[in-house]
């Protein structure tokens, strides 16, 4: 079985060519396959019962794929950590916990979002552990509509300032959390999004050759994660 992986294409209104570039991605998946959502589908979610035109489109042509039977799972993101099963039904896909191994033949693959990895980024990383704090998101789901909005964009105003003041490695993964998580799933293989940071990463921790391919944003151009049927896994951009 074939499978894809894709994390950070932040869909929004404002970039409509991202959403274009997103819904031909899907046409192009071959029949029979499974398609892994590693975060930050959308540029943000501020709950299940604010559907717009474009979160109608996007969840009708992810529903489209159960007809020629591919699979879609999802995993949270920084930006849409409140989507719920809800949306997930409208689409048909599969939310999976915040870290998922997956497995074949040749390889046991840890898949993440990624910003669980970042653990140098300290004020990130409390400022996490609030917002997935499930009694605070209940209240700020009884919010109106008006107040969530503002909320949100408050919120990614403040992040973007702070992030602009960062030095570039804190914003990064920590290579000691990578390889503690790698170890404790007994996995040759990692596969994140979320630092945008496209490449693959290969490294010797304990004897093995461990392998660690991020998926970039979409803002940058459409790029992917392919293991064909023999297992082997390769990251591509399209030009």
């Amino acid at each position: 079985m074939q499978r894809f992986f894709i994390a950070d294409i932040h869909l929004n209104q404002n970039e409509p060519g991202i959403t274009t570039g997103f819904l031909h991605f899907l046409q192009t998946l071959p029949n029979d396959s499974e398609l892994y959502i590693l975060g930050d589908l959308f540029d943000y979610w501020i709950g299940d019962d604010i559907v717009d035109s474009l979160h109608q489109e996007v969840s009708q042509q992810l529903n489209q794929l159960k007809l020629r039977n591919i699979q879609t799972y999802f995993i949270h993101g920084n930006r849409d950590f409140l989507l719920g099963h809800r949306f997930a039904k409208l689409c048909a896909m599969t939310i999976l916990p915040e870290t998922c191994i997956v497995k074949n033949d040749n390889n046991k693959i840890v898949i993440l979002h990624g910003d669980l990895l970042c653990t140098d980024d300290l004020s990130y990383q409390k400022f996490r552990g609030k917002m997935h704090n499930k009694w605070l998101q209940r209240l700020f789901l009884l919010l109106p509509r008006y107040f969530r909005q503002k909320i949100a964009s408050k919120l990614r105003n403040k992040s973007h300032q702070h992030n602009q003041q960062k030095y570039e490695h804190i914003m990064d993964v920590n290579q000691v959390a990578v390889e503690g998580m790698m170890s404790r799933y007994d996995a040759n293989v990692m596969i994140h999004g979320h630092t945008h940071k496209l490449a693959t990463h290969q490294f010797n921790c304990g004897g093995k050759i461990l392998t660690r391919l991020v998926l970039g944003a979409w803002h940058d151009g459409v790029n992917y994660i392919h293991q064909d049927e023999n297992g082997e896994i390769k990251l591509i951009k399209v030009e």
